[in-house]
């Protein structure tokens, strides 16, 4: 980790235990929810390793990486029952390799377009930060959603494997 790194910080929070956001570990990164929820179930995965580009990982880590991401992005499109899921690695403001995983919904926003051309006030206002009880009703939708998926991929993999034997 390096010191600055919001990202990073947030990490330091979920491993002592002291992140409100976090919903789960996976082997690549960590599910939290964003701090936001005006897009509701408006989530982020974090790379467990700091590093600013995603060609920066190491090979087999980046498709670990990309795939876990897609996994999250199809458990939150199912929590939270998307019409589109938008999903972004930006890294402007947090130089830390980070995925947001926005489901959207028909008619979501005042005009079709991206997430960003809401107003900050909006987006980020009051009403829809720290709503404790919201919160955990989201994070247990989208830990149950995981769960589902990552049982299925699991599935999967082990048909693949059967099929591979014989």
């Amino acid at each position: 980790m390096t010191n600055a790194c919001l990202i990073c910080d947030r990490i330091q929070l979920i491993q002592e235990n002291k992140n409100p956001y976090f919903v789960r570990e996976l082997n690549t990164g960590y599910v939290v929810l964003a701090d936001s929820q005006y897009f509701e179930g408006y989530t982020l995965f974090l790379s467990k390793h700091h590093v600013t580009e995603l060609h920066q990982l190491a090979p087999a880590e980046k498709l670990a990486f990309l795939e876990e991401m897609s996994l999250v992005q199809e458990a939150c499109a199912k929590a939270f029952h998307a019409d589109k899921m938008n999903i972004e690695l930006l890294g402007n403001g947090d130089a830390h390799v980070h995925w947001h995983l926005f489901p959207r919904h028909n008619g979501d926003t005042a005009q079709a377009g991206p997430v960003w051309w809401t107003p900050k006030e909006i987006m980020y206002g009051d009403d829809v930060i720290k709503d404790m009880p919201r919160l955990d009703r989201l994070k247990a939708a989208l830990g149950a959603a995981l769960d589902d998926v990552l049982t299925a991929r699991a599935s999967e993999h082990e048909m693949v494997k059967s099929k591979q034997l014989h």
